[in-house]
């Protein structure tokens, strides 16, 4: 069995970043909040900024490439992402990001140490937007938030995947309920938005019939969500208490395996 582990280094609106680690490489899937940020989550648990081998980026947003203009002035390190995705990076920093970003076809996939990376597209309100399959020898892990809903692109990606990190946004109630104007619900209930707590749970239900152990929500929303209701309501839906469920946290490393 591949040996890896996965540690959300934070995740939500404010900023979102992942490292996945092997024997042999280690990657971050995104790299919001700050560049001091995200060096000092990896500090915490012991690694260093100089260790991480590549970047791989879902798509612009904000809170999934913050942390990369003034990172790369400091660190040569491969950034992979989606042609049509770099665009705003280029017309912010062209100077900073023409050669660092690594730029490919909506799908595609890089090899990194022992590790095979395969993007697959996801429904975001972005100008695109990708998650990420990753194989380890026998082993997957799946990737995949800012999701308006579950597509048969997702669906297949993330089956047979050992560990998945996936989004359980928010609660719909709480939503409906809260403080965001109409049309902004409305767009983080569409299809191009987020995925709910009740989706998601649908979702996890159905991999871990099919054999995932390990699942991590990230991307919870701080208005319009509570741990405690994204875990409960996933974890009615798995009721087996042989699978490691954790919730990512906003401010702080929470590792998976």
């Amino acid at each position: 069995m591949a040996n890896y582990s996965i540690t959300s280094l934070y995740s939500g609106s404010k900023g979102n970043s992942v490292l996945i680690e092997t024997d042999e490489a280690k990657i971050l899937i995104d790299a919001g909040k700050s560049a001091r940020a995200l060096c000092n989550a990896i500090t915490e648990i012991g690694k260093s900024i100089d260790e991480i081998d590549a970047i791989f980026i879902t798509h612009e947003h904000n809170d999934h490439i913050g942390a990369l203009e003034n990172l790369l002035k400091k660190h040569k390190i491969p950034v992979h992402i989606v042609g049509i995705s770099a665009k705003k990076l280029l017309m912010r920093s062209r100077e900073v990001f023409e050669n660092a970003l690594c730029l490919h076809n909506p799908i595609f996939t890089e090899n990194v140490g022992n590790m095979k990376i395969t993007s697959f597209p996801t429904p975001h309100d972005s100008e695109y937007s990708v998650g990420y399959r990753i194989e380890i020898g026998d082993v997957c892990i799946g990737y995949a938030t800012d999701i308006g809903y579950i597509t048969k692109e997702i669906k297949t990606a993330l089956s047979g995947c050992e560990s998945v990190v996936i989004e359980s946004n928010h609660d719909e109630v709480m939503l409906m309920e809260g403080p965001y104007p109409y049309d902004l619900k409305l767009r983080i209930k569409s299809k191009r938005g987020h995925l709910s707590n009740k989706d998601c749970a649908e979702f996890v239900s159905d991999l871990c019939f099919i054999g995932t152990k390990n699942v991590l929500l990230a991307h919870l929303s701080e208005e319009n969500n509570d741990p405690d209701l994204a875990f409960d309501e996933v974890w009615s839906a798995i009721s087996d208490e042989s699978i490691n469920l954790k919730i990512a946290s906003q401010y702080q490393p929470v590792k998976l395996v």
